[in-house]
């Protein structure tokens, strides 16, 4: 690699809040998104809450001189809502539905009929690898009451974990997304712990657009004003994060986001805002950070967010047992009810009210099998992810009993030193 190689990358990102027939101006503002996406010429356009593959195909059509390749991740019975247009060749795409996504008796909030995914694609610049994530994760509905919290930390496990396992061979990582996950929240610290990914609000060097970042805001004629009460400014749930492998130096030069208006109409173009980055890779030596030196591994910050996702996932996982135990009980209600309702039946007793009583006690039975058999698996998957830490956070007092360098800088170091192995 020449020592002044350097590579520019322009990435556009937008949850474009695109249900059929109930977000409204749909048509309209999927039009002039393509209008804007066609002016600007970004090399990639990531979106989130394309749900009708009709408005993906009407977008792949108009974008299709600026972005010659497109794909479309489909997932779960409505889809994953997530498509992407690039101005490069895609060189392989893949995708990864997450194993816990919300429970399919909420179905006014319908996240477990989306199949909500993580896509990857994999692109080759100038002689880069770049691998480029989008996902959209479970939303909160309720930050006071948040019974889907521990879905979303496992999400972000799993896309941790994903990220971790198929990232060895890029030299540039990208994801960007909705990730219904505020800064501080338990799930975003877990998420960048992990894969060592960098914000790109908190790190660029020129930012211009709502005020502290936020990619939900009141000025937005779209957005549901109640939910926003808590947080006069809005919400910043919508990210850009990055990274480069040891050898490269990735910044972010500018950052910009919409502030509730079209920058050339004046409406919105969804109730998110978007965001758009421009990132800087060029050759560097490999530097050690400090920060990473000489830290006691009890004391990382790695550490402490894994303990405190098991123990999120561990009050889950006696929730999911509760309702398991729960159903099973109605399970048993329904099957006697149905002996004695038989035995009235066959011994000439009062048929009418047996017949009556016939179509609920089936019902009731149905219905605790279908909570009995999801909750089975949620419990399943919810003790799979919390092995997954375990494992990691067994690997870490390993290393402080050898007195090792500090956990982050071992998994995060390994990723590097997998690829060199590799070369």
């Amino acid at each position: 690699m020449k020592p002044n190689f350097s590579l520019r990358l322009r990435v556009f990102n937008l949850n474009c809040w695109g249900i059929p027939y109930l977000s409204k101006h749909l048509a309209d503002r999927m039009k002039r998104l393509g209008d804007f996406l066609n002016m600007e010429s970004f090399d990639l356009a990531l979106l989130e809450e394309v749900w009708s593959e009709q408005d993906f195909q009407y977008l792949r059509q108009r974008l299709l001189p600026t972005y010659p390749a497109a794909h479309y991740f489909r997932s779960g019975i409505i889809g994953s809502g997530l498509c992407v247009f690039s101005k490069h060749t895609i060189q392989e795409f893949t995708q990864h539905v997450y194993t816990l996504n919300g429970y399919p008796y909420m179905i006014h909030h319908g996240d477990w009929f989306c199949g909500k995914a993580v896509g990857l694609l994999v692109l080759h610049l100038s002689g880069l690898v770049l691998n480029v994530y989008v996902t959209h994760l479970h939303a909160e509905y309720n930050r006071q009451k948040d019974i889907y919290l521990a879905h979303r930390v496992a999400q972000a496990w799993e896309l941790a974990h994903f990220i971790h396992h198929t990232s060895k061979k890029a030299d540039v990582v990208l994801l960007c997304g909705d990730l219904n996950l505020h800064a501080k929240d338990l799930g975003f610290r877990l998420l960048k712990e992990w894969t060592g990914l960098h914000d790109a609000y908190l790190e660029t060097r020129s930012f211009k657009g709502s005020e502290e970042g936020c990619t939900m805001v009141p000025e937005n004629c779209y957005v549901n004003q109640q939910e926003l009460e808590p947080f006069p400014c809005g919400i910043r749930i919508d990210y850009v994060l990055y990274k480069a492998v040891s050898g490269l130096f990735i910044c972010c030069k500018t950052l910009k986001t919409t502030t509730g208006y079209d920058p050339h109409s004046g409406s919105p173009f969804s109730d998110h805002e978007a965001l758009m980055a421009t990132l800087c890779v060029r050759h560097s030596p490999p530097e050690q950070d400090p920060s990473f030196t000489h830290r006691p591994a009890e004391r990382s910050p790695l550490i402490s967010v894994l303990r405190e996702a098991w123990t999120e996932l561990d009050l889950a996982v006696a929730q999911a047992h509760w309702w398991v135990t729960l159903a099973g009980y109605m399970i048993g209600l329904g099957l006697l009810l149905l002996a004695v309702l038989c035995a009235l039946v066959a011994g000439g007793g009062v048929r009418e009210v047996a017949i009556l009583l016939w179509t609920p006690s089936v019902g009731l039975m149905l219905g605790a099998s279908a909570v009995y058999l999801f909750h089975t698996q949620e419990a399943k998957g919810l003790c799979r992810t919390q092995a997954e830490l375990q494992h990691v956070l067994g690997r870490s007092r390993e290393a402080q009993d050898l007195g090792s360098e500090s956990q982050p800088a071992l998994f995060l170091g390994r990723q590097e030193g997998d690829r060199a192995e590799d070369q």
